[in-house]
């Protein structure tokens, strides 16, 4: 018996797989290592490179390792680019998705727990997000996390799929500094990637009605995230309900000042930031509410700003060890 972690060679992924392996589960990981890094896999882990569209390629997996469950986090997942490639994004992650589904279900597989985002909400107007929150997607990635949450939700009307989808903002910091962010998108590694290279990183706007006038944001440890998918799955595995949609949120988030001073703080490397002008539909504040998940998955935020922002320092010194 074993779950497999789409995607499980990634940043997130790999993190996932590492909780599985140390709550004593058996993981296989497929990922077509577009973003992903081989060295991520732990060594004694099945790992099947390649598609989840290779409808063939997954059900060989399923089959050959005895697969019961999957935590589903392959796809395409930059939100501003997917603007520009709408196409590749709707394949990768609604083709995709539904091609692993059909897989699934051809092969009697029955659990999943799905990688969502909370993209899924847009710009929301509301200063606590909740799973009541209106979804309002505002771009391609955005709406693809929708239309897999509604084809896991057809799916389990259609064929009893058991299911949950995993909601969250920024996922930032490391369980260990083998396992990094190497998004060229994220905070975290663009502002500690710019400090090793001698530049300065940018605030884009101090004029916002929040208590330092920086947007405020939710960041959550990818640890913490790990933990709840394995969380997920043990309660698909015994068989009780979850509900369909699951918020992982601080319930109170950070702004972009604290984290610029806790990065000058951990790293050593004093800086004063430039003010840049606002960036163009950026909201005061996007926090999730966590209370559901709380309740049904143990979620906490067991990690502090401090946490994050040193573990993310160690993982990026060990990545540029290793290039160096």
């Amino acid at each position: 018996m074993a779950w497999l972690v789409t995607g499980g060679a990634g940043y997130i992924g790999s993190h996932v797989v590492r909780a599985f392996r140390e709550a004593g589960t058996e993981v296989v990981v497929v990922d077509s290592l577009t973003s992903g890094h081989p060295e991520f896999v732990p060594a004694g882990v099945p790992f099947v490179r390649g598609s989840i569209l290779d409808g063939d390629l997954v059900r060989h997996a399923l089959v050959e390792h005895g697969v019961t469950g999957v935590v589903h986090l392959a796809g395409f997942k930059y939100a501003g680019v997917s603007v520009t490639k709408p196409l590749l994004t709707y394949q990768q992650n609604v083709t995709g998705t539904a091609t692993l589904l059909e897989q699934m279900q051809s092969v009697g597989v029955d659990q999943i727990v799905f990688s969502s985002s909370a993209a899924t909400y847009g710009t929301p107007d509301v200063d606590l997000v909740t799973e009541a929150t209106a979804t309002s997607p505002e771009s391609p990635y955005g709406q693809s996390k929708l239309i897999g949450e509604w084809l896991l939700a057809d799916q389990e009307r259609a064929a009893g799929l058991r299911h949950t989808s995993l909601r969250y903002f920024n996922v930032v910091g490391s369980a260990t500094p083998e396992l990094y962010d190497t998004s060229p998108h994220n905070l975290f590694p663009v502002v500690l990637s710019m400090l090793t290279e001698g530049r300065t990183p940018q605030i884009n706007g101090d004029d916002y009605p929040t208590p330092d006038g920086t947007c405020v944001r939710d960041y959550i440890h990818v640890a913490d995230l790990a933990t709840s998918h394995v969380a997920a799955a043990r309660v698909l595995e015994a068989g009780q309900p979850l509900e369909p949609v699951y918020n992982l949120g601080s319930g109170d988030g950070v702004s972009v000042r604290e984290i610029m001073d806790a990065i000058a703080e951990v790293t050593g490397i004093a800086f004063d930031p430039v003010i840049a002008p606002r960036r163009g539909g950026d909201p005061a504040r996007i926090v999730a509410s966590g209370e559901l998940a709380a309740r049904d998955l143990g979620w906490a935020m067991s990690h502090s700003l401090t946490d994050m922002v040193a573990s993310a320092w160690a993982a990026q010194q060990h990545a540029a060890g290793r290039a160096s």
